[in-house]
């Protein structure tokens, strides 16, 4: 974890491009993309993100150690998450085989 770079914008925008043509059912919602640094440039955020297709956000973050209650029951837990990036990244490794 370290400070925004400008090309974690253009590394984003293509795995959000990857997830919306692999990943994404046709009822699901637009897939946005997340990035969390130690710290940001607003004038470096800003540039790096002008003219991207794809819902980006850029945000500085506070580790915690337990999540505010009205948030647990809408997060996923840390094994969900890991558990749909193992599937995620096993489809991925299927499809690029075939």
């Amino acid at each position: 974890m370290g400070d925004f770079q400008a090309e974690f914008s253009g590394k984003m925008n293509f795995y959000v491009s990857a997830v919306d043509e692999i990943l994404r059912h046709p009822d699901d919602q637009p897939t946005i993309g997340l990035i969390l640094c130690r710290s940001k440039s607003r004038t470096i955020a800003e540039f790096s993100l002008r003219g991207m297709s794809q819902p980006l956000g850029v945000a500085t973050h506070l580790i915690g150690k337990e999540l505010p209650d009205n948030l647990k029951d809408v997060l996923p837990t840390i094994e969900q998450l890991e558990t749909e990036l193992n599937n995620a990244a096993s489809t991925i490794e299927a499809q690029s085989e075939e």
